[in-house]
């Protein structure tokens, strides 16, 4: 009796797995796309992408493929998950370099990196792959509305990059490493004018000049009695 149930059991388990399976297999493509649509809408954002990858490796052919492509780095994008998000994008704009919405993948690529930035007294890397990714947007698609929005943001990225190089020369300053301190200062004018810390990096760069000068100079020798 023991022996029956358990093998009714199983059976009723590999029926219901197969049924499972078969359900989600059955959904067409249209009912794919309005699955994770919905669930974007609602901010289920992962489950949004399961239905996006879903539609994707079923119907790469389908006219919905591409959409699905999109809303899957949108997702990672509006779930923070920025690394991924980055991924998603540059591997759309491989695929479809002429698709229209390619302004938009390129600007969300470097809004995934603007949004990572840190402080200034941290690694600064996430401002210059923004950076980069804007100046690219811009150079493409100097019309595009996007390259428009970008702006606001190259003006953060260059204000952090500068803030860095003064944050370290003042580092160096405060430690008495003036030649050091003064090619940080001499970047923030030459590299980064007008973005915050232009005239504190002059009076910094004047002081180290004086210091290293004071250094440098031979001793005097007193004058004959």
């Amino acid at each position: 009796m023991r022996r029956w149930l358990i093998v009714c059991v199983s059976t009723l388990l590999v029926m219901t797995g197969c049924a499972w399976l078969e359900s989600e297999e059955e959904k067409t493509a249209e009912e794919l796309i309005q699955d994770g649509v919905a669930d974007f809408k609602d901010g289920n954002y992962q489950d949004a992408i399961e239905s996006f990858e879903r539609l994707r490796d079923w119907y790469p052919f389908s006219k919905y493929a591409i959409l699905a492509e999109l809303k899957i780095a949108d997702a990672y994008y509006n779930n923070e998950s920025y690394e991924d998000a980055i991924l998603a994008y540059e591997e759309f704009e491989q695929l479809h370099p002429r698709n229209e919405a390619v302004p938009y993948v390129i600007y969300r690529t470097g809004r995934s990196y603007f949004n990572q930035i840190d402080t200034i007294d941290r690694d600064q890397s996430n401002a210059v792959h923004a950076l980069e990714t804007y100046r690219r947007l811009v150079q493409q698609y100097p019309d595009d509305a996007y390259a428009a929005m970008a702006g606001s943001d190259m003006v953060s990225c260059y204000k952090s990059l500068s803030g860095h190089e003064f944050y370290v020369g003042i580092f160096y300053y405060k430690n008495m490493k003036y030649k050091a301190a003064k090619k940080r200062f001499e970047a923030v004018i030459e590299n980064y004018p007008d973005v915050g810390y232009h005239y504190e990096a002059l009076t910094y760069l004047s002081n180290c000049e004086a210091w290293i000068q004071s250094r440098i100079q031979p001793p005097k020798i007193p004058s004959a009695p």
